[in-house]
């Protein structure tokens, strides 16, 4: 065999056998090594004998056209767009009201667009969702209604092999949530309100959604999307949402003031399908294009739609309505969410731990004549 000693200039002696592939050579006697460049990058790699120097070089040459020259032949990277499209087939198919998580995904199909899935780092995610929250004023609650989502385009990306990582999953962390928050109408507030909703036609005509809520604690859902006349019996002043937040349904009464609101929906309709309807008879989805500029002028600070829900609990609570009725009409499972509204009860309880009161007289504690006291005349 024809080789030669070249010295080079890290000092290393090598030999190259004349005649060989270029790419593998001997670097000392019987240890066979490979060179080559993947992407402008140079490597080296120990190989061990000559036969599998020739076929790691072959394997290395042919990753490097495949990656450079022939991008085709690269498994093709799913964009974040692909991911979000899933996830919303997902939630229709899944979740018993999709409309507001779908698109909240629309949305954040924006925030990457065409991006590729795998080159999204923890870091842009987390600045995505940080000026998100500042631009929209979004709750603890909701930015990690966002993160929830994000984690389940990468949850089922991973299960369907179009990524290799999630850059969400324990890299990007939910904020801290204060879900002990009780923020309820007060009744100045509530004439502020009123009197704000009628201060214009085109909220006037909402206000039988604001009474509805108000005096059903229904969740948005539930009130706009699930609540159909087929199940409304206004005979019995009841109505039943087959399927709430935590997958039950729920059968509420109703109230005076409940019942007048569901008359006028009536009004606007046929008496068939979803019941909250605006003048022209059009059912509706959502309300933030009257409630939030009408709070606003009615110069309300810190009130969102769902709070009309803790209105509702709050004042049964302060009616003296036990805990366990009250989770039953907000159709909690257990005492757990409801407890929040305990403390709005004091009055009564104050009533409750008298009834244990003897009466009986307490004994005066002895007077001790201190020496101190003893020398004053």
């Amino acid at each position: 065999m024809d080789t030669e000693t070249v010295v080079v200039a890290t000092g290393e002696t090598k030999r190259q056998n004349k005649g060989r592939v270029r790419g593998v050579y001997e670097r000392k006697p019987g240890e066979w090594w490979i060179r080559y460049t993947s992407q402008g990058v140079y490597h080296r790699e120990k190989a061990g004998t000559y036969g599998t120097a020739l076929k790691l070089y072959s394997k290395r040459k042919q990753k490097g056209l495949e990656d450079g020259k022939l991008p085709e032949l690269r498994k093709r990277t799913a964009t974040f767009t692909e991911l979000a499209d899933a996830a919303i087939q997902y939630v229709k198919g899944k979740y018993a009201r999709p409309a507001d998580d779908a698109a909240r995904l629309e949305l954040m199909k924006g925030w990457f667009t065409a991006r590729s899935a795998d080159g999204i780092k923890p870091g842009e995610i987390e600045a995505k969702l940080e000026r998100a929250t500042e631009e929209n004023g979004w709750s603890p609650s909701t930015r990690n209604h966002y993160h929830n989502l994000l984690c389940l385009c990468y949850r089922l990306a991973l299960r369907d092999d179009k990524v290799e990582s999630s850059p969400v999953h324990g890299k990007v962390r939910k904020v801290a949530e204060n879900n002990a928050r009780v923020r309820f109408l007060l009744p100045e507030e509530e004439k502020k309100l009123r009197t704000a909703i009628r201060s214009k036609p085109e909220w006037a005509e909402h206000e039988p959604e604001f009474d509805l809520a108000l005096h059903s604690g229904l969740r948005r859902g539930s009130m706009y999307l699930d609540l159909v006349w087929e199940n409304v019996d206004l005979a019995g002043r009841t109505f039943t949402v087959p399927r709430t937040k935590n997958g039950e349904p729920i059968t509420l009464p109703l109230n005076d003031d409940a019942m007048r609101a569901l008359r006028i929906f009536r009004s606007r309709g046929n008496g068939k399908g979803r019941v909250v309807r605006n003048l022209a008879g059009e059912t509706l989805n959502v309300n933030a294009h009257w409630f939030v500029p009408a709070v606003r002028a009615a110069g309300i600070k810190d009130f969102r739609w769902h709070d009309l829900r803790h209105s509702y609990a709050s004042r049964l609570r302060q009616a003296g309505v036990p805990l366990g009725n009250i989770a039953e009409l907000l159709g909690h499972k257990g005492l757990a969410m409801t407890r929040r509204y305990a403390h709005l009860s004091i009055s009564n309880l104050h009533e409750a731990v008298s009834r244990i009161s003897t009466g009986t007289t307490i004994a005066p504690e002895p007077i001790v004549e201190t020496r101190a006291q003893g020398f004053v005349n």
